[in-house]
């Protein structure tokens, strides 16, 4: 069965971004140091990759604007615009949830939730999401997108693994349910 992981980084009070959209800070404490590549490991077990317009738009303008960086991974981008698609990626209107519902009847390996909040914020509403890969930050913004807000009912995690470098924190969390339960909000 596949699973739907949210891979994500948020700073120590539970920001994606600053009030300018911007990530310029997710980096560890000290920018001398070499950080941890857990993403090479986590994307061994992904073929598929769902994101909201704001972070494609990050992605393609601001972090790599000469290359898709998830080339090798179906990508289905969430937006109300009207976009011709691409070779591996899909613009699609559907809401989070009915778009992940369709693609777990598929055959496929896991499926990576990438951002942003409100896509996060609905699966979670939905209790959609099987495992919580978040790297903690260490860095208080204030203010910004919070990734935590808005969702309900509540979810129990189960802890399975803690990694620390560079001052970043690594929390691997998995629902505690056997079963993917949706709720009518």
């Amino acid at each position: 069965m596949r699973r739907v992981i949210l891979y994500i980084a948020m700073s120590l009070d539970s920001y994606i971004a600053d009030v300018n959209g911007g990530v310029g800070w997710l980096n560890g404490q000290n920018p001398e140091i070499e950080t941890s590549d857990s993403y090479a490991e986590f994307v061994q077990d992904i073929d598929t990759v769902i994101m909201g317009w704001n972070t494609y738009r990050q992605v393609t303008e601001e972090l790599l604007p000469d290359e898709w960086l998830y080339g090798d991974l179906q990508s289905y981008v969430i937006t109300h615009r009207e976009i011709a698609d691409k070779e591996r990626i899909y613009f699609v209107q559907n809401s989070p949830a009915d778009l992940l519902r369709g693609l777990l009847k598929e055959p496929g390996r896991d499926i990576w939730i990438c951002g942003g909040a409100g896509i996060v914020q609905q699966l979670m509403t939905e209790n959609l999401i099987d495992r919580w890969h978040i790297a903690v930050i260490p860095t208080l913004l204030g203010a910004g997108l919070r990734l935590f807000a808005n969702f309900r009912p509540k979810i129990d995690l189960k802890l399975l693994q803690t990694q620390t470098y560079n001052g970043i924190v690594e929390l691997i969390y998995e629902r505690r349910m056997t079963e993917r339960v949706t709720c009518d909000v």
